[in-house]
C-alpha cells in the first residue's frame, strides 16, 4: 500500500507478539512505521501495550533484518532475486521428490506463524500437496500439544479448550502460569493483570501455584510447590472433593461418563500421601480443594509450567477434571469453552473432532512411533528425523518462524543435523542460530505490513471481540507474506502434486474473473459465519472482514461475557458427553504415583521462566529492550546457594544428565528450595546476523534437555522442559 509523500498518519491496528492483541496506533512517516503507541480507544486493551510491543518499531525497521533473499555460500551470504532463488528451491524440492518422496521433505513452524491466518494456511495447503509422508513441526510440541490432547481425551477434539470466565469469577487458581509477564496464553485477555487485581478488589481471590514466587504471585497468593508435581497435586484436590463428599456429582453426571472410574483412580492420592513430593502442606491443599468446591465462581487455570514436565497430558486433563468436579465448568465465572458461535456448532466440531481422533491414531512419527497432535510431529525428533537413515529421512527442510536451534531439547544436535540436509530453505526476517544453518533465508513481512485477523484466538477470548486489520505500510525492501512465497513453491511445482495442480488452475480461473485468491478470503468467510458477522448478508451491517477494519478499526466486543451452558456443543463425541476413562490416562497415573524425589548426582531440579522484556528468542536485537547491559541469568535459592559457596550474581555451572551450561545467577529467597530456575530464548552466538543478539550471549538452557524418545511425553509428544534433574557447582 502506497503512502503520500510528505504526510503523517496515525493508523489503527493490534499487535500480534503475544495473546492479548492489545490495540496499537501506528505512526506512519512517508511510508515508514516511525512510532507505536497504545490505543486508548481499544475497548479492551483501552491505552496498555507492553515494552515489546512499542519496540516492534526497532524489528520492523532493524538495520540487521534480511530483507532481500539471501543464499548460504562458503564465503557467507549473498543477496539473490526472488526469481533466482524460488526456481533453484523448486527445481531441488522436485528432485528430493522424485528421488525420495514426500516422506523427504519436513516443514517447521515457529509461535509467531500462529498469529498469522495467512500463514497457517497457506503451510497446511503445502503440507497436504506435498503428499502423505511428509513431515510437519510446530512449536506446540515445546508450548500447547498436551493441553490440546487433554481436550482430545475428554471432548473428543483438541480444539475445545476451556478458559477461566475472568470478567466473573471470583476465585482463580493459576498453575504454572505467570500472566503478569506473559500477557495469558491460551487465554485473550488484553489488562489482564487488572482483570486478575478485579477479582480481588470484589471480595475474591487468586491463588498462584508454582515452583517460583512470579511477578504473578508476588501480587496474590503464593503457594509453593515442588517442579513437575501438578498432577499429584491435582489428584489430591479431586481426591479430598469425593472423599468428603464436596463433588458437584449430581450436576455433573449427566454430563460425563467415567466418574466412577475417575473415583477409584484418585482415591489414594490423598494429601498426606502427595505432600512429600509435592511440597504442599495437607491442610493447604484440602483448604483449596474445599473452597473450588464450595466457591460458586472458581476457576482453575494452568499453562506453560503444567505442559512442558514428564506428566503434561495427565496435569492438562486433571485440570479439566477439577473445574469438572468441583461444579465450575461451563459455568459463569468458572472455566468455559468458548467457540466462534458459527451455526451447526456441534456438527462442525463432530466432523472436526473425527477427523482429527483418525489423524492421531494413524499417522505417527518415523522416530519413536509418536502419534500426530493436529497433524503435526515432535519438534524434539526433528534432528533424529534428518539423520537417521531409512524411509522418509527427511533431507530437506522448510523452516518458517521460529529458532528452533534455541527452542528444541539438544539444539547442538539440530545444528549438525541441518548442515547435513540436501536443501533448508528458512522463512524469517533474521539471521539467527537456525536459520545461518539454512541454504536460502526469504525475506517475510513483519505484522504491520500485512492485514490481519486473529483466527487462531478467537476462541480464547476472555470477552468475545472482533478485531481485523490492514496493513499500516508496504512491505519494507523485497519481504513478502508467508503465502505469497508458498504460492510461488505451488505454483512452480504444480507438475509434482495433483493438490498443488488444483490449486494453480483454481488460481488461475479465479484470476480470469478478475477475483485472484488470497487467504483472506477464508478469513471473510469465517468472520461473516461467527458470532456477529453478516451471514453473507443475512444479518443487516454485521461483520465482514472489510466493515471490521473499517467500521470497527478499534475492534467490537461481541457480548460483554462468555456464554455459558452450551457445553454439549463443544463436545464431538456422538453422545456429547464428557469421556473421563481412558487407558492412556491410567496409566500415566500409575507412573507418576511412582514419581521419585532427586538423586544424588543431580539433586536440584531446573525450570523454565519467562521474562518481561523477551519473547523466546527473537526480540534480543531491539535496542530498548536491551538497555541497562541486559543479560541472561538464573535465579537461585539463597540457602542452596549458600551450602554451594555461591554468590550473587556470580557465573555458575549447571549440568544435566544431557549437557551443561555456564550462566550467572541471582539469588532469591522467592523460589522453592532444590530448584533454579533459567530462562529460554538465550545462547546467541555470533553465527547469526543480529549483531546486539550475538553481543548479548547467553547460554541455551534446552542444552540441559533431552531429545531421546524415551524422554518425549507419550501421549502429546510434549518435550520435558521442566523439572529437568541438574546439579549447580561455581563456575
Amino acid at each position: 500500500m502506497a503512502d503520500n509523500p510528505g504526510t503523517i498518519e496515525h493508523k489503527v491496528t493490534f499487535c500480534r507478539i503475544c495473546e492479548p492483541l492489545c490495540g496499537m496506533i501506528a505512526t506512519v512517516e512517508d511510508g515508514t512505521l516511525t512510532a507505536l503507541r497504545p490505543d486508548r480507544d481499544h475497548p479492551l486493551s483501552a491505552g496498555f501495550a507492553c515494552q515489546k510491543g512499542i519496540a516492534f518499531t526497532e524489528v520492523v525497521n532493524d538495520p540487521d533484518r534480511v530483507t532481500v533473499p539471501m543464499r548460504r555460500t562458503a564465503d557467507g551470504f549473498e543477496s539473490v532475486s526472488w526469481e533466482e532463488a524460488l526456481d533453484d528451491i523448486a527445481t531441488r524440492l522436485t528432485a528430493v521428490m522424485r528421488e525420495r518422496g514426500p516422506g523427504a521433505i519436513g516443514w517447521y513452524m515457529g509461535n509467531p506463524g500462529a498469529f498469522s491466518y495467512a500463514h497457517v494456511l497457506s503451510i497446511m495447503a503445502f503440507i497436504k500437496g506435498i503428499g502423505r509422508g511428509s513431515h510437519f513441526f510446530t512449536a506446540s510440541s515445546q508450548d500447547t500439544n498436551c493441553r490440546l490432547m487433554a481436550s482430545q481425551l475428554l471432548y473428543g477434539t483438541p480444539i475445545s479448550v476451556p478458559i477461566p470466565d475472568l470478567t466473573r469469577t471470583d476465585l482463580l487458581v493459576v498453575v504454572g502460569a505467570n500472566p503478569v509477564v506473559s500477557h495469558g496464553s491460551f487465554l485473550t485477555a488484553p489488562r489482564i493483570k487488572d482483570r486478575m487485581h478485579d477479582i480481588v478488589k470484589r471480595g475474591g481471590r487468586v491463588v498462584v501455584i508454582d515452583p517460583r514466587k512470579t511477578e504473578t504471585a508476588a501480587q496474590f497468593e503464593w503457594m509453593g510447590i515442588v517442579p513437575d508435581t501438578d498432577a499429584l497435586l491435582l489428584l489430591s484436590l479431586v481426591q479430598v472433593m469425593f472423599a468428603e463428599g464436596l463433588a458437584h456429582t449430581h450436576a455433573i453426571d449427566s454430563l460425563v461418563d467415567g466418574l466412577d472410574w475417575l473415583r477409584a483412580q484418585v482415591a489414594p492420592f490423598t494429601p498426606e500421601a502427595t505432600a512429600p513430593r509435592t511440597g504442599v502442606d495437607p491442610e493447604l491443599a484440602r483448604g483449596l480443594a474445599r473452597d473450588l468446591a464450595a466457591t460458586p465462581r472458581a476457576a482453575v487455570y494452568g499453562r506453560l509450567g503444567t505442559c512442558v514436565g514428564r506428566y503434561g497430558t495427565l496435569t492438562s486433563y486433571l485440570l479439566d477434571v477439577v473445574n469438572l468436579v468441583a461444579g465450575n465448568l461451563d459455568t459463569p465465572g468458572g472455566s468455559v469453552i468458548s467457540g466462534l458461535g458459527v451455526p451447526g456448532q456441534r456438527m462442525v466440531n463432530i466432523g472436526m473432532g473425527a477427523l482429527l481422533r483418525r489423524t492421531y491414531r494413524r499417522k505417527r512419527s518415523r522416530i519413536g512411533g509418536f502419534r500426530a497432535i493436529i497433524g503435526s510431529e515432535p519438534a524434539a525428533l526433528m534432528a533424529k528425523e534428518m539423520q537417521t537413515p531409512g524411509p522418509r529421512q527427511i533431507t530437506a527442510m522448510f523452516i518458517s518462524a521460529g529458532n528452533p536451534v534455541l527452542s528444541v531439547p539438544n539444539g547442538d544436535e539440530l545444528e549438525a543435523a541441518l548442515d547435513s540436509l540436501d536443501l533448508s530453505v528458512a522463512l524469517d526476517f533474521y539471521l539467527t542460530e537456525t536459520t545461518s544453518h539454512c541454504d536460502y533465508v526469504l525475506p517475510v513481512t513483519t505484522m504491520y505490513e500485512r492485514d490481519d485477523f486473529p483466527l487462531t484466538f478467537q476462541p480464547f477470548q476472555a470477552t468475545p471481540f472482533r478485531q481485523a486489520t490492514e496493513a499500516v505500510i508496504a512491505p519494507v525492501g523485497q519481504a513478502r507474506q508467508e503465502w505469497q512465497i508458498v504460492g510461488e513453491l505451488i505454483g512452480r511445482m504444480s507438475h509434482q502434486s495433483r493438490v498443488f495442480a488444483a490449486i494453480t488452475r483454481s488460481g488461475k480461473a479465479l484470476r480470469r474473473i478478475g477475483r485472484p485468491f488470497t487467504p483472506r478470503m477464508l478469513a471473510d468467510g469465517i468472520i461473516r459465519l461467527a458470532a456477529g458477522g453478516d451471514g453473507f448478508g443475512l444479518r443487516h451491517c454485521g461483520f465482514t472482514f472489510e466493515r471490521l477494519s473499517r467500521d470497527h478499526a478499534h475492534g467490537a466486543v461481541i457480548t460483554p461475557h462468555l456464554k455459558t451452558g452450551v457445553l454439549k456443543e463443544a463436545i464431538s463425541y456422538l453422545r456429547g458427553r464428557i469421556q473421563l476413562q481412558h487407558d492412556d490416562i491410567a496409566a500415566e497415573i500409575a507412573m507418576v504415583s511412582t514419581l521419585s524425589g532427586p538423586g544424588q548426582a543431580f539433586p536440584l531440579r531446573m525450570i523454565g521462566m519467562r521474562e518481561a522484556r523477551s519473547e523466546n528468542s527473537w526480540m534480543h536485537n531491539a535496542p530498548l529492550l536491551m538497555r541497562g547491559d541486559r543479560g541472561h541469568h538464573g535465579l537461585m535459592n539463597e540457602n542452596d546457594a549458600a551450602e554451594l559457596d555461591i554468590r550473587d550474581g556470580s557465573a555458575v555451572r549447571v549440568s544435566s544428565p544431557y549437557g551443561s551450561i555456564t550462566v550467572p545467577v541471582t539469588l532469591t529467597k522467592d523460589i522453592m528450595p532444590g530448584v533454579i530456575a533459567v530462562p529460554h530464548g538465550w545462547g546467541h552466538k555470533g553465527t547469526g546476523g543480529w549483531k546486539l543478539a550475538n553481543e548479548a550471549g547467553g547460554a541455551n538452557v534446552n542444552r540441559l534437555t533431552s531429545s531421546e524418545p524415551a524422554d518425549v511425553e507419550s501421549l502429546s509428544g510434549m518435550a520435558w522442559l521442566t523439572g529437568v534433574p541438574v546439579r549447580v557447582e561455581r563456575a
